[in-house]
């Protein structure tokens, strides 16, 4: 994805993820560049959460039927992790890779110092599409390395603990005793939880991780247990919350388990992982460390310079990178 919405961080006041958290965040509607009226909800970042472990960014572009031509366009810092629910999405890097993304299967591309690529609906007119696109921050040991793809069209699935017969498939990292073969730089998790009608069901937690859950479909019951800590946002109220799609709820650290249940069939999407080893600087498509190191991608990407290569199957066409903004750009702080 190519994000439009590239606003400089505000300065703030940064709060600790020190304890459980029971926080609702809703989506914002944003454009996306390059496609005639499509539009994406994003979850993350948000103001009060910038991240959930290593996780930094999160699209839904869907449910809808339209057209996507996302031109070649760069990125710094980051691993992108495509999660199709409807569709299919013809993916082009830099280093070769030209496949198909369809449901059930995984495409996760590590930037590095530097990746373009290219993301088209497939087919000449408008078709149904609907999918996470996710962004993980790369550590320091990883961020100026290589860049890589990787596609995996089988991924564990097990059973969950309760009634009903739900289960998680493990995108990326370790979930419920399974680990996803896809390569990870930081502890993370990514699971997607469905849930038949009537379930009930305890998702195990590793409590050193912060956490989030993702409505997809469904609007399962949440046991948020802890109950209102204060934090900033909407706060839930009581012990219970139904995660509509969209929505986001935060959990924080510290907890064990949290508990769902479903009148109707649901899915939701996991999200967890070790708090980051740093506060991250990320403007238009890049994620860095400081202003200075932003700037120099941009400047790289408008001289057409060998750090991003070039995407296979391509002209000259490709997304320029927007003007920076008139103020010095910031690590982003957590206030929840």
């Amino acid at each position: 994805m190519s994000r439009l919405d590239a606003d400089p961080a505000e300065r703030e006041s940064p709060v600790a993820c020190d304890g459980p958290r029971a926080l609702l965040l809703e989506a914002r509607e944003v454009p996306l560049g390059g496609v005639r009226g499509m539009a994406v909800h994003r979850s993350l970042p948000q103001r009060d959460l910038p991240m959930v472990g290593a996780w930094c960014f999160l699209d839904r572009f869907g449910p809808q039927t339209a057209r996507m031509r996302v031109e070649p366009h760069p990125h710094i810092g980051l691993q992108t992790v495509t999660w199709p629910f409807v569709g299919e999405v013809r993916h082009r890097d830099a280093i070769g890779s030209d496949v198909v993304v369809r449901r059930g299967a995984l495409n996760i591309m590590t930037s590095g110092a530097g990746i373009s690529h290219s993301e088209y609906s497939v087919g000449d007119g408008e078709v149904p599409l609907d999918a996470l696109q996710l962004w993980v921050a790369l550590p320091e040991s990883r961020r100026h390395g290589d860049r890589d793809f990787e596609r995996f069209e089988q991924l564990p699935v097990v059973a969950l603990d309760g009634e009903g017969g739900a289960t998680a498939t493990i995108v990326v990292g370790e979930f419920a005793g399974a680990a996803s073969p896809a390569t990870m730089y930081t502890p993370i998790v990514g699971a997607e939880i469905a849930l038949p009608a009537g379930s009930r069901i305890r998702l195990p937690l590793n409590p050193q991780w912060e956490h989030a859950l993702i409505g997809v479909s469904g609007a399962p019951a949440v046991s948020t247990e802890f109950g209102d800590v204060g934090a900033p946002g909407v706060s839930v109220e009581g012990d219970e919350v139904a995660l509509v799609d969209q929505s986001l709820l935060y959990l924080g650290i510290h907890r064990d388990h949290v508990d769902l249940q479903a009148s109707g069939d649901a899915v939701v999407f996991l999200l967890g992982g070790e708090p980051f080893e740093a506060d991250i600087v990320m403007w238009w498509n890049f994620v860095g460390r400081s202003h200075e190191e932003i700037v120099a991608a941009r400047d790289a990407w408008e001289a057409g310079a060998d750090r991003f290569g070039h995407v296979i199957g391509h002209g000259a066409e490709r997304i320029p990178a927007p003007p920076l903004p008139h103020v010095r750009l910031t690590q982003r702080r957590r206030r929840a």
